[in-house]
């Protein structure tokens, strides 16, 4: 066991081995906090019908309590713990997406904390499909609740360093499971009402589910109330250091703008970081290059001290609406030309 586990700052540092997994576990199951890595990003995890645990991921991170938590499941049974219900619809979509970056609002049922959903008669759940992860919440024998593991509105993590950037000595353990594949986070599907609702773009596309269903899928937008249904909707998210410039509208429009805007502040002394330039590597339309690589980006031009962010927009079809969602809510000001 010695071998599996480093110590930073009181949060013990797992390599992702049987052993470790397990003492993961016991943590989970007297009510710890243990970062774990999922397809998507790495998520800070406790058992979803502790209130007590639960209210340590809010604490942790800093985050409001009107903020509601994605419950993480290793096993279809598993669902029916915390949904009172699962219509015919969402049991074909587990079929189709599960396990991936898929979650699914249902009816919650009543052994769910009110923290997990704050407060909602709804609860949204997937099934990751990172060993890892998998590995975990089996060991644990419990749903876990979990939203990404970092300091609430920073960067998503993408790997266990970091986590630790954000939390160590703020939890009690991180499984380093290596770089997440996807690199944000699920999509979130309301299946609650007579239409398929995503209340949050992400791994699986409104294209693929809306094939999948036969039917339109639609957005959804924040338009304020006592709580949002979903995470990612009604707070800053993502947000590095240095404030994010979003420039939008036609490629050789917003180009010419991203060089005039850099100009700008760079005779005004300040470090300009073009987001484009870690992002474009492998040619803009690699997507799914660039949805892995945006937090750890984002994070890089932290780590450059960046005076300003410029960041370009990109086509908002598949993949580039989870991009384009997570830009926005990182983005101090969105400039559209």
């Amino acid at each position: 066991m010695e071998k599996t586990l480093l110590q930073i700052k009181g949060t013990l540092w797992l390599k992702p081995e049987d052993p470790a997994i397990r003492k993961a576990a016991q943590i989970i199951c007297a009510g710890g906090l243990v970062a774990f890595p999922t397809e998507t990003v790495y998520g800070l995890g406790a058992s979803a019908i502790d209130p007590a645990a639960v209210a340590r991921i809010f604490s942790a991170k800093g985050r409001p309590s009107d903020n509601p938590l994605i419950v993480h499941v290793a096993a279809r049974e598993q669902v029916y713990q915390v949904a009172s219900s699962v219509p015919e619809r969402a049991l074909y979509l587990m079929e189709r997406f599960w396990p991936g970056p898929l979650s699914l609002v249902l009816p919650r049922s009543s052994a769910v904390p009110d923290l997990v959903c704050a407060g909602l008669p709804t609860v949204a759940v997937r099934m990751p499909s990172h060993p890892v992860a998998l590995g975990l919440i089996r060991a644990a024998g419990v749903p876990i609740a979990a939203p990404s593991a970092n300091r609430s509105g920073r960067p998503s993590p993408t790997s266990a360093r970091c986590v630790l950037e954000d939390l160590a000595g703020r939890i009690d353990a991180v499984l380093d499971g290596g770089t997440c594949r996807i690199g944000v986070e699920s999509t979130v599907l309301d299946l609650t009402g007579p239409r398929a609702v995503i209340l949050r773009p992400g791994g699986v596309t409104r294209e693929a589910l809306a094939s999948a269903l036969g039917e339109p899928v639609f957005q959804a937008a924040w338009k304020g109330g006592d709580a949002p249904p979903s995470p990612g909707m009604k707070y800053r998210h993502y947000a590095p250091r240095a404030p994010l410039i979003l420039v939008t509208g036609p490629p050789s429009r917003r180009r010419i703008v991203l060089n005039i805007l850099a100009e700008y502040f760079r005779r005004r002394g300040l470090k300009v970081c073009l987001l484009s330039s870690f992002l474009n590597q492998h040619g803009h339309d690699d997507l799914e290059y660039i949805s892995r690589h945006l937090f750890r980006s984002l994070r890089r031009c932290d780590a450059l001290k960046a005076g300003v962010i410029l960041a370009e927009g990109i086509d908002s079809r598949g993949l580039g609406a989870a991009v384009m969602n997570r830009l926005g809510k990182a983005a101090f000001r969105v400039i559209r030309v």
